[in-house]
């Protein structure tokens, strides 16, 4: 059966088809420079992958010779971490010391006895201070929590409040210093006093001070003084024993007994004169024993100066002083002693070549100064008290960047232990680094072989790709073969990996197989007996017990592999990484190698796509030209078959007539 036709609907001839097979004939000139367009962007993406591995590279050489290269970096590792903590910066120097923490440094905080949840504060106006600092402000009045929050709003970071549930069905209010050190004690003055007193918080008090002196004492090496103190401890407080003391060191005095004597002083022995004629008589002799010097005086040194004698005619000697040309503060505490009187502070002092100094001997209770005594105290405000290396000093703070240049150590807790902080390279960053720069070579270096080599068997060795990994890598296996810009690339990479560079050591550190890295170090050259090929294609490896070992015993020689001096300047021009990093430079930079070769491929990606824009608008009006010729065609025929259908029926009407 014929189809159908119905004008106006579909076409007699299949006009859409005849169209389209003219026209796909056409497009073949279209789809190749789509086909071209395509080719180029994946070179294009293939090219910008190999800049982002070269960069890649480039940054992890330049970090291992900058300014901010790892080999001066520095950790500062503490033999107990709960007492004592540290951080080194660059600048600090490689050492070992040996710190006692006998006081932690803290704030005030004082809480107040249990307090009914509805207790309620009355309106007035409220002084607290810490130190040189005033915390003032009016309050409405209110409750517990109303107070604790007007006070957090204005306590400016060195003041708040808090409400302790202590027992049940009661609150105690805890207000609390953000400020350590004994300098910056909490005192309440005007309604905050009358407060404190209310809430059994704190309580007046005489100052608790006594002061034993006036001016400083002195005892110049090889004697003797003693300061009268005549002083009860009290069987309540926490009394302490404070003083300054300073020392002077004398130098070697150049005494004359070191010299020979003089000897006696004999009288000339005359002359005689005749006619013009001097007779000289002989001088006379004295002879003089050999002189042998004296021997030299034995040389004292000893800290342990001061003690201290009761009333019962005993005595007991304080800690050790340590050298300080400024006067320091130094703190006994008398705890042990309550209900034993002092009678004197005796400093004897033996030392052949130090003078030793002392002033402000005073006894205190650090909880009763300036009229204030807190009832409940949680802490008190206290300094941090630290010996390093048998020297102690007292800082307000836990946290002291002053002691040692470069490094910050943190007290945490107070032990009789000492603790060692040792202040060393960074070694774990100084082999990340060097870790980074072999990986980013090694990704560098699959890239240019998958790109360059048309053997699977380059992918077939990289057994640490994913099966979608594997996969892209066949698809782009091969894709520049051949391409002189990346095989330079990868030989220089193998020629600078191999080469031998100066160092401190000489040929015994001169190469990177010497730190265990290069191409078979991780079996010291045997590959089974036979060659294996995957070792000729320039990946690195790395023997991480010989890495480990050149860290720990030779990292300025390996600082000088990777970047060095050799000129004097100042200015690294030399090493493994600095060649690495030069080589790659021209590569990565502004307007180099890798960017001009992108560059072109957008240039011809634009032509191809300008071409296309052509062939399109050359396509569309065809199209169009083929339509508007077989719709004529058609409408003839249609013509056609009219006139021949009124010609058949004229011919029809008169044969009937």
């Amino acid at each position: 059966m014929a189809d159908m036709f119905v004008p106006g609907v579909n076409s007699r001839f299949n006009t859409d088809k005849l169209v389209e097979d003219l026209m796909r004939v056409q497009r073949i000139p279209r789809e190749r420079a789509e086909r071209s367009v395509q080719q180029l962007e994946g070179n294009k993406g293939h090219w910008q992958e190999v800049g982002r591995r070269t960069n890649a590279l480039r940054d992890s050489a330049r970090y291992l010779f900058s300014f901010q290269h790892p080999f001066s970096d520095r950790i500062a590792s503490s033999g107990d971490p709960s007492v004592l903590t540290g951080t080194a910066t660059r600048g600090a120097l490689e050492q070992e010391r040996s710190f006692t923490v006998q006081q932690v440094a803290q704030a005030d905080r004082f809480l107040s006895a249990p307090l009914q949840q509805n207790f309620r504060i009355e309106a007035g106006a409220y002084t607290f201070s810490v130190g040189d600092e005033e915390i003032s402000f009016d309050f409405g009045g209110g409750s517990l929590r109303d107070f604790s929050e007007a006070l957090n709003r204005r306590g400016r970071g060195i003041l708040s409040a808090s409400l302790i549930s202590v027992s049940p069905g009661t609150t105690s209010l805890l207000i609390e210093s953000r400020v350590t050190g004994e300098e910056n004690r909490l005192n309440f003055s005007g309604a905050a006093l009358t407060l404190g007193e209310e809430l059994g918080m704190v309580g007046r008090t005489n100052d608790s001070r006594r002061s034993f002196t006036e001016g400083a004492v002195n005892a110049p090496s090889g004697s003797s003084s003693q300061i009268p103190m005549n002083f009860q401890v009290p069987q309540d407080g926490n009394w302490v024993l404070s003083f300054e003391t300073s020392t002077a060191i004398r130098g070697d005095d150049a005494s004359s007994a070191s010299r020979p004597p003089p000897g006696p002083s004999i009288p000339s022995a005359g002359s005689v004169s005749h006619g013009g004629i001097v007779i000289e008589n002989e001088p006379s002799s004295t002879p003089v024993p050999e002189w042998a010097p004296p021997p030299a005086p034995v040389r004292v040194d000893t800290m342990n100066v001061l003690s201290v004698t009761f009333a019962d005619g005993s005595s007991m000697q304080l800690p050790p002083i340590t050298d300080s040309a400024d006067f320091n503060t130094r703190q006994f505490p008398l705890g042990d002693l309550s209900g034993r009187t002092i009678v004197s502070l005796s400093l004897v002092n033996d030392n052949t070549h130090r003078d030793i100094n002392i002033r402000n001997v005073q006894a205190f209770d650090p909880n009763a100064l300036g009229g204030v005594r807190p009832l409940n105290p949680v802490s008190t405000a206290e300094d941090a008290i630290i010996a390093m290396d048998g020297i102690q000093v007292r800082r307000p703070s836990n946290e002291i960047d002053d002691l040692i240049p470069g490094v910050t150590i943190t007290a945490r807790r107070a032990s009789d232990r000492p603790v060692s902080l040792f202040v060393e390279p960074d070694r774990e960053a100084v082999k990340d680094a060097i870790i980074s720069f072999v990986g980013n070579y090694n990704r560098l270096m699959t890239e240019i072989n998958v790109l360059t080599r048309n053997d699977p068997r380059v992918v077939d060795e990289l057994t640490f790709l994913s099966a979608d990994e594997r996969a892209d890598a066949l698809q782009r296996l091969g894709t520049f073969a051949g391409d002189s810009t990346l095989m330079h690339l990868r030989n220089n990479l193998m020629r600078i990996a191999g080469n031998a560079f100066p160092t401190s050591e000489g040929r015994e550190l001169a190469l990177l197989s010497q730190i265990g890295i290069g191409t078979d170090v991780r079996w010291g050259g045997a590959s089974g007996g036979g060659l294996d090929v995957s070792r000729l294609r320039g990946y690195l490896e790395i023997d991480e017990r010989v890495l480990d070992n050149a860290i720990a015993t030779r990292l300025e020689a390996m600082r000088e592999l990777f970047g060095s001096d050799t000129t004097g300047n100042r200015l690294v021009n030399s090493g493994v990484a600095f060649d690495v990093e030069a080589l790659t430079r021209p590569f990565t930079e502004t307007g180099g190698i890798l960017a001009q070769v992108t560059g072109t491929l957008d240039t011809r990606i634009g032509q191809e796509n300008t071409r296309i824009e052509g062939i399109d608008r050359r396509l569309t009006q065809q199209e169009a030209d083929l339509r508007r010729q077989y719709a004529q065609m058609e409408d003839s025929f249609r013509r056609m078959e009219q006139m021949n259908n009124s010609l058949n029926q004229f011919g029809q009407q008169n044969s009937r007539q």
